[in-house]
């Protein structure tokens, strides 16, 4: 039977890795890779979490299965710390713990297939590469609307606008709720409140992606537009990765949370996300939840990781103020600006795939083809380094 497979294409950014950890040269340098970096090339433990480990070490007693739904102290953090008390205690929420934030949105693919298997769901354009390959398995229609203006760095809320009053009764819009991988460029207040707008007027369902809370401007701020939308609609839906903010990628800690009105709508979504988790993987995974519960549970260590996060956050900020410094210092003008006003892990570089191969022939450094740059494998050290060999290969390619 196993003959009628036909092999998958390789995923690029693991490819691009694989390239890296196979290039011989001192001094290459990965931008490719979307994870954390400090000054010494390393993706941390953070100490909160090494203390929460610990403590749960000493006090476990099981390793029997949680419900189905995760862990009720993980779920009752996750929904306070994206939400806030207010709305987590209306009666409108329900939520179930996922194998991360990919996690989360495989478990969204299947709950709008469920409920309405008519939708479109409508991703930015661009967006996270595998957003389209999680969603396809459930059979949902895709579209794209406009997102990203190029020639400024920052949002085309026209445009995406423009396009977004296509979208019907009941299709799903896909938004990143802050640092929008690959862009780095976010909704500002007037923009979320143009999204409340739309999606009222069109009857259309958000789902806010948000994989990066804490690593744009702190946690409130970052999830500023999440709880607009939550509270100026009736149907939300909302995607949360652990992975980032608390280090532990390999731990695959995720949730899904949907509101809903309250009553036996909501009763309905609950029953539905946990059976959902049931014949997806019928329990999904404690340790890296109960590290977060543990965290969040402990004033003493929420302030700790509180801490360590607003050091990942301006260390990042630095790095993008550093590199848009150089390059201009190095004659590169006003157009890599935009690097430092944007925020999270990633920016999109004004370049062509010629000057990200040469970048990486020439110069050991590797960034993802259409210029996607992780500023958290910048280093104080590296960066004036990086910013000539940018420089280098943008005029290679114009005098070619």
């Amino acid at each position: 039977m196993f003959e009628t497979l036909a092999p998958e294409p390789e995923d690029q950014i693991m490819a691009l890795g694989a390239l890296f950890r196979a290039d011989p040269r001192q001094g290459r340098i990965d931008l490719g890779i979307g994870v954390y970096r400090d000054a010494a090339g390393r993706t941390p433990v953070m100490a909160a979490v090494r203390e929460a480990e610990r403590r749960i070490w000493e006090g476990e007693t099981t390793k029997s299965y949680t419900a189905l739904a995760g862990d009720a102290a993980f779920n009752d953090a996750i929904v306070d710390l994206v939400l806030g008390e207010g709305l987590a205690r209306s009666g409108r929420v329900s939520v179930a713990a996922t194998p991360g934030g990919t996690g989360a949105i495989r478990q969204a693919a299947d709950l709008i297939a469920r409920a309405r298997p008519g939708a479109t769901v409508w991703l930015p354009d661009p967006t996270w590469p595998n957003h389209p390959a999680v969603l396809a398995p459930a059979g949902l229609r895709v579209a794209h609307y406009r997102y990203y203006d190029a020639a400024t760095g920052g949002v085309d809320l026209g445009g995406m606008l423009a396009d977004l009053g296509r979208a019907g009764a009941g299709d799903v819009i896909v938004l990143h709720g802050a640092c929008h991988n690959p862009t780095g460029a976010d909704l500002g207040p007037e923009g979320w409140a143009a999204v409340v707008g739309l999606c009222a007027a069109r009857g259309a369902v958000p789902l806010i992606d948000l994989a990066y809370m804490g690593f744009g401007a702190g946690l409130g701020a970052d999830a500023a537009g999440t709880r607009t939308l939550a509270h100026a609609l009736p149907e939300v839906l909302v995607a949360v990765s652990c992975s980032k903010n608390f280090g532990i990628y390999r731990e695959r800690t995720g949730a899904l949370i949907a509101l809903t009105p309250e009553g036996s709508r909501r009763a309905a979504m609950q029953g539905t996300l946990t059976a959902l988790n049931r014949t997806a993987y019928s329990f999904p995974p404690d340790h890296g939840a109960r590290i977060v519960a543990t965290i969040l549970a402990d004033p003493g260590l929420r302030a700790q990781w509180e801490g360590e996060l607003d050091a990942i956050r301006t260390g990042m900020i630095a790095n993008r103020a550093a590199l848009a410094a150089e390059l201009a210092r190095l004659g590169g003008g006003a157009r890599f600006d935009r690097i430092a006003a944007q925020r999270g892990m990633f920016s999109l570089l004004p370049v062509s795939p010629g000057a990200v191969a040469r970048l990486r022939a020439d110069h050991a450094i590797y960034l993802v083809a259409n210029g996607r740059m992780n500023v958290a494998g910048l280093t104080p050290a590296n960066v004036p380094a990086v910013a000539r060999a940018i420089i280098a290969a943008m005029a290679e390619g114009a005098a070619g």
